[in-house]
């Protein structure tokens, strides 16, 4: 409908109110234009989509809504994709303009809606649809979510694997900004970019108890540079149990268990003796396994030597992927409780490995207090994230102006030899 003919009702609505009385009313609950109903404002703006049914937009190209007349203006615009994605965008002061400042996705449905006002305050509006083309002879960047869905410790980070490096800070901003990370309870969390190819999610603190954690991409169809696209991800579900957090007291070969803040038991302990000193430093079980064969030519030590071992362990709790463990040692049952003697792992009687085997859990933390080795990395040999403060954790964002600091690509190794 045309809004011309409404104008001049409400025109000739004032004018009758004026004549007959504040009591007497000819048209609208009070005689506002403002109270009218949204007019069809399909003539009064135009809009850079397609306007015949089968065309589709080139996502290269900015969105843009403008007005006919000189005298009306656009009030608001929001452009949304089926997946609930929203579009940024700017409009002039005057409302003359309204224009699109992030990227629309490509093979995707869109809805546009307008809210107009003409020269005398009467409201317009528009609903507009179309659909994005395909992208062509572009490479996909596709990502991984870890861990496996289920239910983890609350020192369990989340991580991001892309099957393409992203270098480009600029870049790297698009792609973050497209992963959600969502928690009930909710808390304050933030991505680290470990390298090109891989982030890590983590909160300021560790996780709540019993928390519903979700991560997904928005980035489907999303251009990230001329060549890259973002493409489908499967979303990741993960809930926290109890805080169980194991802390090693190297100096006092005592390992202690809290669940929830309190203590549940303690255990006489052996680690790392002089030159093969246990890290220091926050760890997170990264997988238990009930048998490991452990040697010692897997941390450089040559078969033959005095410290050369070849054994198999039993109840292994792993911290690290260089082998750092928690596990059954009967043969240092002597030493424990008393000096450190392995090479590197905590050592504890085959009844206390298979104990505190049952009641750790993938995620929980263990902590290593009070020993010469050397602290914990923070990325590539396990999960060291919490052994980065918060403020440092957030210069690993391509969110913000600071540099990353932390590791290199370079410094990240993922090495399975195993100690003991």
């Amino acid at each position: 409908m045309n809004h011309t003919p409404r104008t001049r009702t409400v025109v000739g609505c004032t004018l009758l109110v004026t004549a007959l009385g504040a009591g007497v009313t000819a048209c609208g609950s009070d005689g506002n234009p403002l109270s009218a109903k949204p007019y069809d404002a399909a003539d009064l703006i135009s809009f850079n989509g397609p306007t015949e049914a089968g065309q589709r937009a080139d996502p290269d190209k900015p969105l843009e809504v403008t007005v006919n007349h000189d005298d009306d203006r656009i009030t608001d615009v929001t452009a949304q994709d089926s997946t609930g994605r929203y579009v940024t965008g700017e409009l002039e002061a005057d409302g003359s303009r309204w224009h699109s400042t992030s990227a629309l996705a490509a093979n995707a449905h869109y809805t546009v809606r307008v809210s107009t006002e003409d020269a005398d305050g009467a409201p317009g509006r528009k609903v507009l649809t179309f659909d994005t083309s395909r992208p062509t002879n572009k490479k996909r960047l596709n990502i991984t979510f870890g861990p496996d869905a289920g239910t983890y410790g609350v020192g369990q980070p989340i991580t991001a694997r892309l099957d393409q490096e992203v270098k480009d800070k600029a870049q790297r901003a698009l792609v973050e900004r497209a992963l959600r990370v969502d928690s009930t309870p909710a808390v304050e969390g933030a991505w680290y970019w470990v390298n090109g190819k891989e982030l890590h999610y983590r909160p300021k603190e560790y996780w709540p108890t019993h928390a519903t954690v979700t991560v997904r991409s928005n980035l489907d169809g999303v251009k990230i540079s001329d060549r890259l696209w973002g493409g489908a991800s499967k979303p990741l579900k993960i809930t926290t149990g109890d805080r169980v957090e194991a802390i090693t007291d190297a100096a006092a070969h005592q390992l202690t268990l809290y669940q929830d803040g309190q203590v549940v038991k303690r255990f006489p302990v052996t680690t790392g003796r002089p030159g093969f000193d246990t890290r220091n430093g926050i760890k997170v079980v990264l997988e238990k396994q009930y048998f490991v064969r452990m040697r010692s030519t897997t941390i450089g030590i040559a078969a033959g030597t005095s410290d050369s071992y070849d054994l198999a362990v039993y109840w292994a709790t792993r911290v690290t992927w260089s082998g750092e463990y928690v596990h059954a040692a009967p043969w240092s049952v002597g030493s424990q409780g008393y000096e450190n003697v392995s090479h590197g792992c905590t050592g504890m009687s085959t009844g206390n490995a298979q104990w505190f085997f049952n009641h750790i859990h993938e995620g929980d933390i263990v902590r290593v207090v009070n020993s010469r080795g050397v602290q914990m990395e923070p990325f590539g040999n396990g999960f060291g994230d919490w052994n980065v403060d918060w403020k440092k954790w957030r210069t690993g964002s391509a969110l913000t102006n600071a540099k990353p600091a932390g590791p290199t690509e370079a410094d990240t190794v993922r090495l399975q030899p195993t100690a003991v």
